[in-house]
């Protein structure tokens, strides 16, 4: 071989040796022909990195050395011309035969055979046409040099060029991937599609298996459809090379090592994936369609929400799937599977994504239509957030729901144009080609482990039936159902196929189909990959954090010598290390702290949360927009270097044995970060795992993370989530939108015990409560109402003590030391406001009233409360105080709680209300109007009767 790197390749390989003149003649016949080599020996070539700068990365080797023979030979015929002249009409040809074949390149997707229906709107494309390059028909016959285009010859006729290039782009696959700045990437595409023509010969085993697979998709559908009329699966009719697809993803991709794959994807062919791919016992299913459930405590949800997961044995050893459960909102799935592959990639050292990868299974209409498709993209190559590349796969129905016109349905030509925006390559095939899609599948596979970037397969199909089985389509889409109902499935098609090509005979394919049924009618596994005694070191073990009851109090106490030793080692800077000014100053108040010459404040509470959880062995993931210096300047967990620029993360430098800390300001998006964390959080169980918003109110963007998967996953899947929120909240004059972290959304949600709200008002509280959700084995997600004031408060301060000896107080009671029978007015509060009342009551000198501060507010701590109250027998008024409007905040959703709780004091007490009134935004805009408001409702807490 003439390449180095090559040869280096081959060296280190078990066919190397005496056999490597063989080898070696093998490769040089695949290059210029792939079909001309064995199928095995095919997929082990396709599988060879390209080699950046080699000939190979630019085209096969012995092709680049006729060329230039044939140059050389031709160098005297050749006239000499001036510079930007041609010398002859025959080159002028020759430029535009070149031409031609980019053209062919560009937009040759645009007339493939792509459609099964045959009903894609499609515009002329004139850049394919002979005469738009000023050739034509009496050029066919014509030799021209093939440039760079893969024909496995350097010269060649216009027609056989001609062929090449439409048989390659314009017939079952239409390849979008010119938009690739990457040359070696466009190089590598054109190669393994041009060498075979799109058109690979597979064995006869291969197109076995793959009619294997249709029968089994197009059998489960026939199955429930008989078994079950009219009930509602979303069946996987006119879509079924899906089946093969993922097969073939999963089988290829344990042959690269891959040890995991987790799988998101709606509603579309969900139950038969789970079957027929996942290996789900087809009589569990069976039960659930007659009303079985399998959610021992909670609402459960419908079966094609469903996860599942399983391990297959493929040619490189076991694959753990695991397909993630999904509500109907689509898309969200897509950043929770993100989140999921990167935890298990962390827990592997799999940084590159070589063990574990995400597959993505869209609708057409949610790919195009849902912004969190391109949050997602976005996210595809950042440090914090990427996993390596993900297999995105459409199923493609042209219709979403009953929307089909292009015009209504999306803006661009294909439901896939987003992709483009990460320069991702888009493979569109005919679902109705089962060879095409096999062959884009193992392209896409194969680009995927190669370059470790994102690649789509548009797999266009269409829906037998309605959106769903109760739906009659023709009455929104009479012409195309009517195409429907006379076309053959895909698997008769492929049937047929088979058999004029002398594959199996008629008796075999049907004997298939009754093997299936047969299967089915005994409830038995069908897939026969399926490990039935799997390798549970494949597995997140969840066992020590089930079945735990909700227990508030939890020791989060850390001896006070190892505390300050530990403080000392995060103020310790690297030599040379050169801190700007006001961090400089921050870190000499902390070295005061740790020293106990000066109280500790909020942003060094938490800090020396993170890191006693660290020295204890329990990782810290933090992400968000400004979570690296905290949005208001409080955190400094990353220090830069003024010299130099280069960062300084302390928490990650405690020790050579500590677990991760990782931190990273993420991208400015709320849903697909949201979704990461809590994909990362249900895989990750004994790490602390936070999203910080940059303002609470910008939680509101994630809101359908925080309803269908904080809220609800346990409840309706059993998914267990120890995700904690950072909102920044607290009324400082700064408008409607950056006060409020619209604390009465959460409030509204909670039940069951499924969420902690809290609103810690001290940096102690803020130290023990972020322990707590580490320590405790208890995981339920914890959204705390986190400070701006206060994270430089004089008064919102801790001691050393209090975080080495305290723990999390659900309530906090009077700090004054007053006669509680001298107390006639009890004022209940959570958050910044405890400190306004508390200035209020010394300007007043008041001796009568007790502030008592509520910290969780869910569950609420009713026993915990009434303890701290029950000395104040001389109560006349009790009076809650917030600063949110009265329809927002705790108010509707904790009345009755505190009621319940001061009734049980004294029966007659009512609780009073002092606060915002009731309003439409969150809090007036213009400041004095704010402070009017906020004198107004402090002054309310210390009169109304």
């Amino acid at each position: 071989m003439q390449d180095s790197s090559m040869q280096r390749q081959w060296a280190s390989s078990p066919l190397s040796g005496s056999n490597s003149a063989y080898v070696d003649e093998l490769y040089e016949s695949y290059l210029t022909d792939p079909n001309s080599v064995p199928e095995d020996w095919r997929a082990y070539f396709e599988k060879l990195p390209a080699v950046a700068g080699s000939v190979e990365s630019d085209q096969p080797h012995r092709n680049v050395r006729e060329y230039f023979l044939l140059q050389a030979k031709n160098k005297s015929r050749v006239q000499k011309v001036s510079a930007g002249t041609v010398s002859s009409e025959h080159e002028r040809r020759q430029v535009r035969v070149l031409h031609l074949i980019a053209a062919y390149r560009n937009r040759g997707h645009q007339v493939a055979k792509l459609d099964p229906l045959g009903q894609m709107e499609r515009e002329e494309v004139v850049d394919l046409e002979l005469a738009h390059h000023g050739l034509s028909a009496a050029d066919m016959d014509t030799v021209f040099q093939t440039g760079n285009l893969f024909l496995g010859k350097p010269e060649a006729t216009l027609r056989e060029i001609v062929d090449c290039l439409q048989r390659t782009y314009c017939a079952s696959v239409g390849a979008e991937y010119m938009h690739i700045v990457n040359t070696a990437e466009k190089r590598w595409i054109q190669q393994r599609l041009e060498t075979v023509r799109s058109h690979p010969q597979f064995s006869a085993d291969i197109r076995k298996h793959i009619l294997e697979r249709l029968t089994a998709a197009e059998g489960l559908e026939k199955y429930l459809g008989s078994r079950y009329p009219g009930t509602k699966r979303f069946g996987l009719e006119g879509g079924e090379s899906l089946i093969p697809l993922v097969d073939e993803i999963i089988q290829r991709g344990g042959s690269y090592g891959v040890k995991e794959i987790v799988i998101g994807m709606a509603h579309r062919g969900r139950l038969n994936m789970l079957v027929n791919t996942l290996g789900k016992s087809p009589a569990d299913l069976f039960g659930e369609f007659e009303g079985k459930g399998f959610v021992q405590k909670g609402s459960g949800d419908v079966k094609y929400h469903q996860g599942f997961s399983s391990n297959v044995q493929t040619p490189g050893g076991e694959v753990h799937l695991a397909m993630a459960f999904n509500p109907s909102h689509l898309e969200i799935v897509s950043p929770v599977v993100e989140g999921s592959v990167r935890a298990r990639q962390d827990r592997r050292g799999d940084g590159q994504g070589d063990q574990v990868i995400p597959l993505a299974i869209h609708g057409d209409a949610a790919f195009a239509g849902q912004g969190v498709v391109m949050e997602t993209f976005q996210m595809s190559q950042t440090r914090g957030f990427k996993t390596g590349g993900t297999l995105h796969v459409i199923i493609n129905n042209q219709v979403g729901f009953t929307t089909s016109r292009r015009d209504d349905a999306r803006s661009t030509e294909y439901c896939t144009d987003v992709a483009k925006m990460v320069q991702a390559p888009i493979f569109h095939v005919n679902g109705d080609d089962p060879e095409a899609v096999f062959f884009v599948t193992q392209l896409a596979i194969d680009y995927r482990m190669q370059f470790k970037k994102d690649v789509v397969i548009d797999l266009i199909c269409y829906r037998r039936l309605g959106h769903n089985e109760a739906d009659e389509p023709s009455a929104t889409q009479p012409l195309m159902y009517q195409k429907i109902k006379a076309l053959p499935t895909t698997r008769t098609l492929y049937a047929e196929r088979l058999i004029k090509d002398g594959v199996l005979s008629e008796q075999e394919s049907d004997e298939m189909a009754e093997e299936y049924r047969s299967m089915l009618d005994q409830g038995l596994h069908v897939v026969k990959a399926l490990v039935r005694e799997p390798n549970k070191a494949l597995f997140v073990d969840w066992a020590p954090y089930v079945g735990h009851d909700v227990v508030d109090d939890w020791d989060t106490t850390y001896p006070l010598k190892e505390l300050q030793a530990l403080a000392t080692r995060l103020e310790t800077l690297p030599e040379g290390f050169v801190a700007q000014r006001q961090v400089k100053k921050i870190l000499e108040d902390r070295n005061k702290m740790t020293a106990g010459a000066m109280p500790i404040n909020w942003g060094y509470g938490e800090t020396l949360a993170y890191a006693t959880l660290l020295e204890q062995g329990f990782p810290v993931r933090l992400t968000g927009q400004d979570v690296g210096r905290g949005t208001f300047s409080h955190r400094h967990a990353i220090l830069y270097n003024q010299k130099n620029g280069e960062a300084y993360v302390p928490l990650q430098d405690l020790s050579a044995e500590q677990p991760p800390f990782e931190i990273y300001d993420s991208l400015l998006s709320e849903e697909a970060v949201l979704a990461f964390e809590y994909g990362y959080a249900t895989t990750t169980p004994k790490s602390l795992i936070i999203w910080e918003a940059q303002f609470g109110d910008f939680a509101n963007g994630a809101q359908v993370v925080i309803d269908q998967f904080m809220s609800s996953g346990e409840s309706k899947w059993g998914r267990l989530c120890g995700l904690t929120l950072l909102l920044p909240h607290g009324y400082e004059g700064q408008g409607p939108e950056h006060s409020s972290a619209r604390l009465e959304r959460f409030l509204q949600l909670c039940a069951e015990h499924n969420l902690q709200v809290c609103v810690p008002s001290t940096p102690a509280q803020i130290f023990h409560l972020l322990r707590r959700q580490a320590l405790r084995p208890l995981r339920k997600p914890l959204v705390i109402m986190s400070p701006k004031s206060l994270l430089r408060h004089k008064r919102a301060v801790s001691s050393l003590e209090q975080l080495s000896d305290g723990r999390f107080e659900t309530v906090l009671g009077e700090v004054e030391n007053l006669d509680p029978k001298a107390v006639k007015r009890l004022i209940l509060c959570s958050g910044k406001v405890y400190y306004d009342l508390l200035e209020k009551r010394e300007a007043e000198e008041r001796t009568d009233t007790a502030i008592v501060r509520i910290e969780q507010l869910y569950p609420f701590p009713e026993e915990r409360l009434y303890e701290i109250i029950s000395a104040y027998t001389n109560i006349e008024t009790v009076v809650w105080c917030q600063e949110e409007p009265m329809n927002q905040g705790a108010w509707y959703c904790s009345q009755h709680h505190m009621r319940n709780v001061v009734q049980r004091l004294k029966p007659s007490l009512m609780l009073r209300y002092a606060g915002r009134v009731a309003a439409a935004a969150p809090a007036a805009g213009l400041m004095s109007e704010h402070v009017a408001q906020q004198e107004q409702l402090v002054q309310d807490a210390f009169t109304v009767q």
